[in-house]
């Protein structure tokens, strides 16, 4: 990559990962180059685009206000890049995902093991969040795709995968764990034990829309905490079927006696300006 550029993706990196140490690990550089690339920068410009303190690096008023310009000439130079590997056939490179708790657990690991069979010289970049962040980082080109509970708001393309049944999680024992469908108005009888991950948040517009109003007790971002205090039996609680998988803790999980789903889709900000990693990615996911 040319120098001019690699400053350019040096200051996103730190700027991203508000470490210059991380920045240059996502590099392949050490740390020193990183700052001198973006002391390069800065005296270009003439001013600081980072504040730098003992341990935190942040950015500064005009930082923020060149951000977004940077990122985009980047995104423009990687938009080049990817139009010459497909002239040329590349099939290699670096697909950034951002994707949730569940799918980095359950799917991820299938799904990369079987691509990499054909396409061995493609690595991978994860970050874990929530939807919201997930959808942020897709629209800002901080990840290349990722995976969101569709449909998703923001200008970006998505391509619906699966749908995962919410389920109760219940403590053994309990009396309504060998009922067969688990009655939703039975929900506000006990203490409930909340999942929220920010918004567009499943399990809060389940009880919205059917009028539900639980004894919530506990609420956490944390689906393995709701799994242990259900079996602690601080309460019951909903769950996505998908993480449920491979549980070690001693619940029962019970469908509801309604239609209660999540649909997992992959999306990108723009199909045809992906690289030809991540559309073949897509193609992959599209028939998995």
């Amino acid at each position: 990559m040319e120098y001019s550029v690699l400053k350019y993706l040096a200051f996103l990196k730190t700027a991203d990962l508000q470490s210059f140490t991380k920045a240059a690990d996502a590099l392949s550089c050490s740390q020193s180059a990183v700052s001198r690339m973006i002391k390069d920068l800065e005296a270009e410009f003439g001013f600081s685009l980072l504040s730098r303190k003992k341990k935190t690096v942040s950015l500064t008023a005009e930082g923020k206000a060149m951000l977004p310009k940077i990122r985009e000439l980047v995104r423009a130079f990687d938009g080049v890049q990817n139009c010459a590997d497909e002239l040329c056939g590349v099939e290699s490179g670096v697909i950034r995902i951002g994707t949730f708790s569940s799918v980095a657990t359950h799917w991820l690991p299938n799904i990369i093991t079987a691509f990499q069979k054909d396409f061995p010289n493609i690595d991978y970049e994860f970050l874990l969040g929530d939807y919201a962040e997930i959808e942020e980082w897709i629209v800002s080109g901080r990840v290349d795709c990722g995976f969101l509970k569709v449909p998703a708001g923001g200008d970006i393309e998505t391509i619906p995968l699966e749908k995962d049944k919410l389920m109760v999680i219940l403590p053994e024992g309990h009396p309504l764990s060998e009922c067969e469908f688990f009655p939703i108005r039975n929900l506000a009888d006990e203490p409930f034990i909340l999942l929220e991950k920010g918004k567009c948040a499943e399990i809060s517009e389940l009880f919205e829309q059917y009028g539900i109003s639980p004894k919530v007790h506990f609420t956490t971002w944390d689906d393995y905490a709701v799994m242990h205090m259900v079996e602690s039996g601080m309460g019951i609680g909903i769950l996505p079927q998908l993480i449920l998988r491979r549980t070690p803790y001693r619940i029962v999980a019970k469908e509801l006696d309604v239609p209660a789903f999540r649909t997992i889709g992959a999306a990108v900000r723009s199909k045809d300006e992906a690289s030809p990693a991540v559309k073949r990615f897509l193609e992959y996911l599209s028939y998995r």
